[in-house]
């Protein structure tokens, strides 16, 4: 039992409740505290049930509280009789059931929201038979076990993808991707290879090109740390700031405080200090001591068998035994005064056990505050850090990385590109530089040779002319084509024309005798029309009537067998109670004494006997209890006077024989003297 308790407190001081009990705390909670504790557990499973009980009937909280029970599937203990115990149990917020309860709810919370959540929609509506006869209700009633079922299927698709992670197809389409990526590199690089072997000193241009991307990756580097050092600096400036500031806040804090609460504080951290220090910290190192004794002890005893434990439970069950005739015979004697003090002895030690109680609690917030504070700090230190930009959480900082990480394989793909599309552009400039080197060397070969010749001019006459009259050639080509391929259409078109009019010529007469015949037969499709709606707007009205009459009848047919069936449990109500005055009427017409004895007049007439007895005595009680209250209250003002006289003599002496140590040795130095 005391494993499941402290099971029970483990979990209520852990999220999301945060409840921050102790056994003590726990184990004093009322019934009502109980079953509020109880239903915010069950808020926590299913959110509907998050309400508060103080707002509710008793009996609906025990109803809803045993639905909920009963579709997560918890069976109490024991047979039928035991449930009825249960059911009362849980409506007085008894311990006994309602920690059973906890520990079962607590030992499976996420199981049991899942279980929760799918009852809201998978336990079924039981629709009375009777009802069923309706189609309207029937289809609905179908429509409603579909849907049901389609939600299992989809739910347990959801499970499936949720426990199956990647498929093999979605990661041997990633596989081939990439593959015919590199496929697709190696050709471009093997291209590039191949252009770039046709220039001279390839080699010595490549070693250039490599030495130049070294020396940008350097300057990137370096350009890189400078960022990164302008960063620093200026975090350092931030951090000094917040700083400044902060010493600027703890200034005016010290300004604007009054002596009075800080001698305040001051005085409540010294009583708490003084308390740790006189009262608690001995006490357990005390504590720690005996049980350090105890276990050398226990360690320096030889080893023993189990014969020997069932001496020592025998005799400790024997002592215990004996202890407890003690107590009864103390309790038998009643002596007053040992029972006012007694008395006083529990309101003292209820007191110091509340005391440490609390100073338990307040070192521990205090413990907890401290590390919080420690935690903030660190957390605000980053939070700064990172240019006192918001910082992200959970789903938020996954999206962040994975939207970084695309960019980042998007950035390199592009850099490439662009280096790549880069070495191609200088190739080919170079190479058009070589190719018009070579051109322009070719110009003067040849206009070398035609000043030789005397005929300068002619190779750039003869191309001017040779373009000139290929550009002639093609527009004349051009518009020859032009002039043949309309006059073709022309032609095309003119024959077409004729063939449609001879083709549509007998339909244009069939469509002019249809168009009469569809005139009059829309004619007579709306005067038909007209006969229908009128037919049916007088039907819809009769049915409407008949519907209502129906109904009408309907509710009277209801009506009459409600009265039919109260009418039968009435009379059987009017039966039971006269067979029951028969029965009394027998019983107190018997002869017989023990029949006589049955009767109901008689039972009552003894317990009223016996409640008049009791009154007799409780008045009796009551005047004695009356005359002895003035001597009573007297004798208790005596002892309490009695009392505070002996503390004010402690006082007196504690004081006394701090003051006068030196002379009480003296004195003492002089009785001895004396004595001899």
């Amino acid at each position: 039992m005391s494993d499941q308790i402290q099971f029970i407190v483990e979990k209520l001081n852990q999220e999301p409740f945060r409840k921050n009990y102790n056994l003590i705390t726990f184990d004093s909670l009322e019934s009502v505290q109980l079953l509020q504790l109880l239903n915010d557990v069950l808020g926590e499973i299913d959110p509907k049930h998050a309400v508060d009980i103080r707002e509710e009937l008793p009996e609906q909280t025990a109803k809803r509280m045993l639905s909920l029970l009963g579709i997560l599937k918890y069976k109490p203990p024991g047979s039928i009789s035991d449930l009825s115990a249960f059911r009362q149990g849980l409506v007085t917020g008894s311990k006994p059931v309602i920690h059973p309860v906890l520990h079962w709810l607590l030992q499976r919370t996420n199981e049991l929201k899942k279980r929760a959540y799918l009852a809201r929609f998978l336990v079924k509506l039981e629709v009375p038979g009777e009802f069923l006869q309706d189609d309207t209700v029937a289809d609905i009633n179908k429509q409603y076990e579909e849907l049901m079922e389609a939600f299992k299927n989809l739910h347990k698709e959801c499970e499936q993808l949720k426990t199956s992670g990647l498929s093999t197809a979605e990661i041997r389409r990633d596989i081939s991707a990439m593959e015919e990526e590199k496929d697709q590199l190696v050709k471009r690089v093997e291209r590039l290879k191949k252009r770039v072997e046709t220039v001279q000193n390839h080699q010595r241009m490549l070693e250039i090109a490599r030495q130049l991307r070294l020396e940008k990756e350097r300057e990137e580097s370096l350009a890189q740390q400078k960022q990164e050092q302008k960063n620093q600096l200026f975090h350092a400036e931030q951090r000094l700031q917040r700083a400044q500031l902060q010493l600027k806040e703890m200034h005016h804090a010290v300004v604007d405080s009054k002596p009075e609460s800080l001698m305040k504080k001051l005085e409540e951290e010294i009583n708490f200090n003084s308390y740790l220090v006189t009262e608690k910290i001995p006490r357990e190192l005390e504590s720690k001591k005996n049980s350090a004794y105890f276990l050398q002890k226990v360690v320096a005893e030889p080893a023993m068998s189990q014969s020997d434990l069932n001496v020592l439970e025998i005799k400790i069950n024997e002592v215990n035994a004996q202890m407890n005739q003690l107590i009864e015979k103390r309790m038998m004697k009643y002596e007053p005064i040992d029972s006012k003090f007694s008395m006083y002895r529990q309101q003292a030690s209820i007191i110091s056990r509340k005391k440490e109680a609390k100073a338990e609690e307040l070192q521990a917030a205090k413990e907890e505050m401290s590390s919080t504070e420690r935690q903030m700090l660190q957390k605000t230190n980053q939070a700064h850090e990172l240019e006192g930009s918001e910082v992200l959480k959970g789903d938020e900082f996954k999206h962040y990385v994975n939207k970084l990480r695309s960019k980042n394989t998007f950035y390199k793909k592009k850099r490439l590109e662009i280096a790549e599309i880069t070495a191609e552009y200088g190739i080919l400039q170079r190479t058009e530089e070589l190719l018009k080197q070579r051109h322009e060397a070719i110009q003067q070969q040849l206009q070398s040779i035609e000043d030789k010749k005397g005929i300068s001019g002619y190779s750039y006459t003869q191309e001017e002319l040779e373009r000139v009259s290929a550009v002639k050639s093609e527009m004349d080509e051009m518009k020859g084509r032009t002039l043949d391929n309309m006059s073709e259409m022309v032609k095309k078109l003119n024959t077409m024309v004729a063939e449609k009019k001879a083709s549509l010529a007998p339909v244009i007469k069939e469509l002019r005798q249809l168009r009469q015949k569809c005139q009059e037969l829309t004619q007579e499709c709306d005067e038909k029309k007209i006969q229908y709606d009128s037919c049916a707007a007088g039907l819809e009205s009769n049915r409407s009537t008949l519907e209502q009459e129906v109904k009408g009848l309907f509710e009277e047919c209801a009506q009459e067998e409600s009265n039919y069936h109260y009418i039968n449990c009435m009379k059987r109500n009017l039966e039971i109670q006269l067979q029951r005055a028969k029965e009394e009427m027998k019983a107190y017409v018997s002869p017989d004494p023990q029949e006589r004895r049955k009767a109901i007049r008689e039972q009552y007439t003894r317990m009223i006997l016996e409640q008049e007895n009791l009154g007799k005595k409780l008045r009796e009680k009551q005047k004695a209890v009356r005359e002895s209250h003035g001597p009573n209250m007297k004798q208790i003002k005596m002892w309490q006077d009695f009392e505070q006289l002996m503390e004010c003599k402690r006082e007196c002496f504690l004081k006394q024989q701090n003051q006068t140590a030196i002379g009480q040795v003296i004195q003492e130095g002089g009785k001895d003297r004396l004595v001899l």
